[in-house]
């Protein structure tokens, strides 16, 4: 009796550790070669790699190398190379993207899709004027004939009104203005005064004080706040890259999850590779490690790749003066996984490494004024719809 105890004992934990091999193997990729047990009799098997693959929204159809696999927000065992990856759903925009696939690495790709025909609704009807966004892009402030205004950028339950509130009164379509670091006051400045005041509350022309004399002081400790959030992030790369961030570029904006860079470079220059340790299943696509002076680019500060998005010069600031009011506009979406084009005629949407740019919007607008909401289902744009003898005003643009 306790030999057969002992038996099954042993045998038990031979099956526990037998099994738990084959999970460790199928978790790592590793998959039964069909075609060498059916030709040779042979078990075999074959060290392959995961790619899961997600959409926004979800439901989409996944196609490998045109083939049709499977739905999104599933994962797939393939044997190593290189294969087409195209993304699919009825009424929106194909994503695409050549990915590679390695060994026993798990690669993740995430397909954002949009509406192939969006839907316009007016947000302001009093005309709207320069609008202005805060760092963090959950305020917008722009101005009219009546006041100066701001609204969140973030969509509400339904019941809950997000409608613009005015903070200050008086013709504020020839003041400029810009938000704090932290979004909670603006520096108003019109033709003979300079205000700072609350972005959230309302401010009448009689309490109003004029600050002028601090106010480069104030746009002075602004930007060192600014700036030490930049530096906080450049410190922990290695010093050969701070050193590239530091000297040789023109404009710096970080994404909203602090991980990546969109850079405009000053100077020529190029960035070693292997400073960073390399991570499994890093991005496999095209990057571009040698700057060229006015091109702009994406810095993955955790997977250590460098992405070319544009050779032509663009904004890359909220403010837009005359030195670039001609330029088209690129900001951050609020994933951080996609970025925002806004040039004259169109507004485009792409991933961060420059693929699939998809036309978003094409039509009449006042460019480059395309801003994301905090929940990337919509745009906020500025436009007359193409009646030149109308104000522009605010819409928002749905494009999910």
């Amino acid at each position: 009796m306790t030999k057969i105890r002992i038996f099954f004992f042993v045998l038990t934990i031979i099956v526990v550790g037998l099994v738990g091999i084959f999970a460790s193997y199928y978790a790592r990729g590793y998959r039964l070669n069909v075609k060498a047990l059916t030709e040779k009799g042979v078990f075999e098997f074959q060290p392959n790699g995961i790619l899961v693959i997600k959409s926004e929204p979800d439901g989409a159809s996944v196609y490998i190398n045109s083939e049709l696999k499977t739905a999104t927000n599933a994962s797939l065992s393939l044997s190593p190379g290189t294969y087409d990856v195209e993304v699919k759903k009825d009424g929106y925009f194909s994503w695409y993207k050549r990915l590679t696939i390695e060994k026993e690495i798990v690669t993740q790709a995430s397909a954002s899709l949009f509406k192939t025909v969006p839907s316009l609704s007016p947000v302001t009807s009093g005309g709207a004027v320069n609008p202005v966004t805060s760092d963090d892009g959950t305020k917008i402030t722009f101005a009219d004939k009546t006041g100066l205004w701001t609204m969140d950028t973030f969509s509400l339950p339904l019941g809950f009104p997000n409608e613009p509130k005015k903070i200050t009164d008086g013709d504020m379509t020839n003041a400029s203005y810009t938000f704090s670091p932290d979004g909670n006051q603006i520096l108003l400045t019109t033709s003979n005064s300079v205000y700072l005041i609350d972005s959230g509350s309302f401010t009448s022309q009689a309490q109003r004080v004029n600050i002028a004399s601090t106010k480069n002081s104030i746009l002075t400790q602004w930007s060192a706040q600014r700036q030490s959030k930049y530096q906080d992030i450049l410190k922990n790369l290695p010093p050969q890259i701070d050193d590239i961030f530091t000297r040789k570029t023109s404009a710096l904006v970080l994404s909203p999850d602090q991980t990546m860079i969109l850079y405009t470079a000053s100077a020529s220059a190029t960035i070693p590779e292997g400073l960073i340790p390399p991570l499994p299943g890093s991005s496999t696509q095209e990057q571009q490690r040698g700057l060229q002076p006015g091109a702009t680019y994406v810095f993955d500060t955790k997977e250590d790749r460098n992405f070319l998005i544009s050779d032509q010069p663009v904004n890359l600031s909220d403010q837009t003066d005359k030195n670039s009011a001609n330029l088209p506009s690129l900001r951050w979406m609020p994933s951080s996984r996609l970025l925002l084009l806004a040039g004259e005629g169109q507004i485009v949407v792409m991933d961060y490494d420059g693929t699939n740019r998809q036309i978003v919007y094409s039509g009449s607008y006042v460019a480059p004024f395309a801003f994301p909401y905090s929940n990337t289902t919509k745009l906020l744009i500025l436009t007359n719809l193409g009646a030149a003898t109308s104000s522009a005003n605010l819409y928002t643009l749905t494009v999910k």
